[in-house]
């Protein structure tokens, strides 16, 4: 019996109630003809309903695609995810207590649908001690509906861990490129893998169904086993996914640099002009080890790369994104999850084992909110939920942590000449606050363990050592007072040899930066 079937053949499927494991990192790898059939269902025919989400990554556009299809009331009972921020119809659930929901770190997701495929009990890890997903803090839980624990702490040889109990699905929504009749499926044509092979083998391990969305179909025995990602013995049903759906991204239809098709020049990269971002980065770039295995997270974070690249030492480290690529430039915006001239593409799965396992020599992240202890909020702000994405898992592991972003927000202009910084307008939110509103980033795990952590902002460095956060230097042209200690909302201590930023950093100019970071020993 044939297993091609049309798309509203496979949402018939799908029962009330059915745990759902769907597949996607932003736009990459998801199965949008597959999901916004579901929508059309609901609406149409009330049909299926309740349905128990989950998700690892942050898959949608910001608006209505991706996850966001399933934000109406009644189509979703209760979501286990990684990331909401990109999804704000299933966001609006969640705020309003319409749902159950839970964030979990997304390489937690990604790893609980490993655990279940081989039929375990759960995810034993020390990913998210001390952080919003700790039981003892939050458990994960973003709202008054959502009230069961699925988080414990367990003691085992005097350490702590935490226990993520799996979560048996009824269903696998994925996608590939091509596949045979048999089922079989290859990404060829994809820029990420995500954890298909685990959510498929999650679904059949517990006798529920695959449905792959692919582009193409081809005969039995044409592909190469080689590159068959998905067996056909795991997968049910195959839909041919609808042209104007079966985007590479969210940001763009195909592009050849993220499948390693073709190789393109990145020597051309234009400088970033010098503003508060690029004096950031810049310092932030003055970080960098040779041969440094790095994560760069999204925004002001991806300036790094631009500094390094403009002052010639790129080449000194290996850039890597959560979406599985080693190597290369990651892609950003509605692209983030690619990555151009990869090195090395492999599961998502395999990439948070990768950084789990303290393999990242240094990362760059976001900084959106911190604290006198050292904790960092990237993932709730007032009723706006939007979940930790990988930052948990990286932030935890990494060798080195580089905290990176503006010192106010909310209207903040500088103008950076002659050596100096000068505020010409303040932004009207203070980032340093008496207690972050959510914990994603834990200071005091990080004290525990020793680890080396930087906030970096454009008018002065603080960094994290056995008593918190201290302020260790501060940018020519910039006052103490009036400028650095009267924007924080919580007193700082300040480093008696507080020095000046490098004047290099505020100079329309290069710094050449290139030999220092090359003569550099990594530890």
């Amino acid at each position: 019996m044939s297993k091609i079937i049309t798309k509203e053949e496979a949402v018939a499927k799908i029962k009330d109630g059915d745990w759902v494991g769907v597949a996607g990192f932003v736009g990459n790898g998801h199965p949008e003809t597959l999901s916004s059939t579901i929508e059309e269902s609901f609406l149409n025919t009330g049909r299926p309903r309740n349905l128990n989400l989950m998700f690892s990554a942050g898959i949608g556009d910001g608006k209505t695609r991706g996850t966001g299809h399933f934000g109406h009331e009644g189509l979703v009972n209760r979501t286990v995810g990684g990331h909401y921020g990109l999804a704000p119809m299933l966001g609006k659930l969640v705020i309003e207590n319409k749902i159950e929901a839970y964030a979990l770190p997304q390489g937690v997701v990604a790893h609980m649908y490993r655990e279940a495929a081989g039929r375990k009990a759960g995810l034993l890890t020390k990913v998210g001690l001390g952080t919003f997903v700790d039981p003892r803090v939050e458990g994960g839980k973003l709202n008054a509906k959502t009230t069961e624990e699925i988080v414990k702490v367990m003691e085992i040889d005097g350490e702590e861990w935490l226990f993520y109990k799996s979560i048996p699905l009824n269903v696998a929504i994925i996608r590939g490129s091509t596949a045979d009749e048999r089922g079989n499926i290859t990404m060829e044509r994809e820029c990420v893998y995500c954890e298909a092979i685990s959510i498929a083998e999650a679904a059949k391990s517990h006798g529920g169904i695959v449905i792959a969305e692919v582009e193409r179909i081809a005969a039995n025995g044409t592909l190469d086993p080689k590159l068959v990602k998905v067996p056909g013995v795991i997968v049910d049903y195959i839909v041919v996914g609808d042209k104007d759906k079966f985007n590479q991204t969210f940001g763009e239809y195909y592009n050849p640099a993220y499948t390693a098709e073709i190789r393109v020049p990145l020597d051309a990269i234009p400088p970033i002009p010098l503003d508060e971002r690029k004096v950031i980065a810049r310092r932030a770039a003055m970080e960098l080890l040779p041969d440094a295995k790095v994560n760069l997270g999204i925004g002001v974070p991806e300036g790094v790369s631009a500094v390094a690249a403009e002052e010639g030492f790129n080449h000194v480290m290996t850039l890597t994104v959560e979406g599985g690529a080693i190597g290369g430039v990651p892609a950003g915006g509605l692209s983030f999850g690619a990555s151009i001239n990869a090195e090395a593409m492999f599961d998502h799965t395999y990439q948070f084992d990768f950084y789990d396992g303290g393999n990242l020599d240094l990362t760059f992240l976001g900084l959106a909110q911190f604290d006198p202890a050292g904790n960092v909020n990237v993932s709730k702000f007032g009723p706006r939920v939007i979940g930790p994405g990988g930052f948990i898992n990286i932030s935890q592991n990494a060798k080195r942590v580089v905290y990176c972003g503006t010192l106010t927000a909310g209207g903040l202009k500088v103008a950076v000449k002659d050596g100096k910084l000068e505020i010409v307008k303040e932004g009207k939110s203070k980032k340093f606050v008496p207690q972050v509103e959510q914990i994603t980033f834990s200071g005091n795990y990080a004290r525990s363990v020793k680890q080396p952590v930087l906030y970096i902002t454009e008018r002065a460095v603080f960094e994290l050592n056995s008593e918190g956060v201290v302020l260790t230097e501060i940018a020519p042209g910039i006052d103490l007072k009036t400028q650095v200690l009267d924007q924080l909302d919580a007193e700082v201590k300040v480093s008696p040899n507080l020095k000046l930023m490098d004047s290099r950093i505020f100079k329309d100019e290069l710094m050449n930066l290139a030999p220092e970071i090359t003569a550099k020993a990594k530890n």
